[in-house]
């Protein structure tokens, strides 16, 4: 997740951007719509896409976390921005946008923006079921659902393992209902990842949230190995150590190395280090700012960086 613009590479790259952000998103928009109606047209940035192993189906490699950044409610300023937030991750060709109920006013704020922009068809909308019981499970989904004004969600997901039995025997019955597309388990913590390896091999979901950063790498240890063995799709949350890893390296200059893999800020070399790794699918930063979400797309663009490159960014945040 995105925090604030006192980091100095960030700000540094705003101040440049200031005076073209509004232009660079125009053309986006343009572009994007000019590739509906002519398949062979580009856009500016257009970010590379990955597929889901269940089905073959591809993702764009770079969508928006909502935790925090859309609890914003029915303030309207706020909205709109989170609006300008959407547009930019459409334009790119991005697609993900993932909540949950335990994330305040997101969904409902997720629901509003994808209707007020006639957007739904753009979206790949990911939410969660957290709470213990069927029952209660059920009334969640039906809630989020209605928050989100959709009668069908991409990505359902049992949200930090929470009472996972119950819950993805239901999933399983709203997929085949097509209620739901896809279900999968998430986690944002390490110390969960023996449980989470155990569910992923009994149950063979077809998405894994998991936390992965530079200076969090356990994931690499247990689960991206075995979700690629069982062809499991793997969204990574908290990309920049939780905020934590960006606001330590954001006060140092980018190395001049960074420009290898065409990155011109920490968010992008950061993000590319997570998505450097074969197994990843898609990457969710966090973020209510426009100009961040176009930073962070730039990720989803041109190379990874490799395993040399990747120790040395290892080495630079202090992981």
């Amino acid at each position: 997740m995105h925090t604030t613009g006192r980091f100095s590479s960030r700000r540094r790259w705003l101040l440049s951007a200031a005076g073209t952000l509004l232009p660079a998103i125009a053309p986006l928009a343009a572009a994007s719509r000019a590739q509906a109606a002519t398949p062979a047209a580009s856009a500016p940035i257009a970010i590379a896409r990955r597929k889901i192993p269940s089905t073959g189906e591809l993702l764009p490699v770079v969508g928006c976390g909502t935790w925090r950044t859309f609890d914003v409610g029915d303030d309207r300023a706020a909205q709109d921005r989170l609006a300008g937030v959407l547009r930019v991750l459409f334009a790119s060709g991005g697609s993900v946008i993932d909540s949950s109920p335990m994330y305040g006013t997101s969904e409902a704020v997720v629901g509003t923006l994808l209707t007020r922009l006639a957007a739904r068809d753009k979206a790949f909308v990911a939410t969660k079921v957290w709470t213990e019981g069927r029952d209660a499970g059920i009334a969640q989904m039906a809630q989020s659902m209605q928050r989100l004004q959709t009668s069908r969600i991409d990505l359902m997901q049992v949200h930090n393992l929470l009472d996972w039995r119950t819950q993805l025997a239901t999933l399983r019955d709203w997929k085949a209902a097509k209620r739901i597309r896809y279900l999968g388990i998430t986690h944002y913590t390490s110390s969960a990842f023996g449980e989470v390896e155990s569910v992923m091999r009994a149950e063979r979901p077809d998405f894994v949230q998991v936390n992965y950063a530079a200076d969090d790498r356990d994931a690499e240890k247990r689960i991206l190995p075995l979700a690629a063995d069982l062809g499991i799709a793997v969204v990574i949350n908290q990309p920049f150590g939780g905020g934590g890893l960006l606001a330590r390296v954001g006060r140092q200059p980018l190395p001049a190395w960074a420009a290898e893999t065409g990155c011109t800020s920490w968010a992008q070399l950061l993000l590319k280090f997570v998505l450097a790794h074969p197994a990843v699918t898609v990457v969710i930063p966090g973020t209510g700012r426009p100009e961040y979400m176009l930073d962070n797309v730039r990720a989803g663009v041109g190379a990874y960086p490799d395993a040399a490159l990747r120790s040395r960014i290892v080495e630079a945040v202090g992981g």
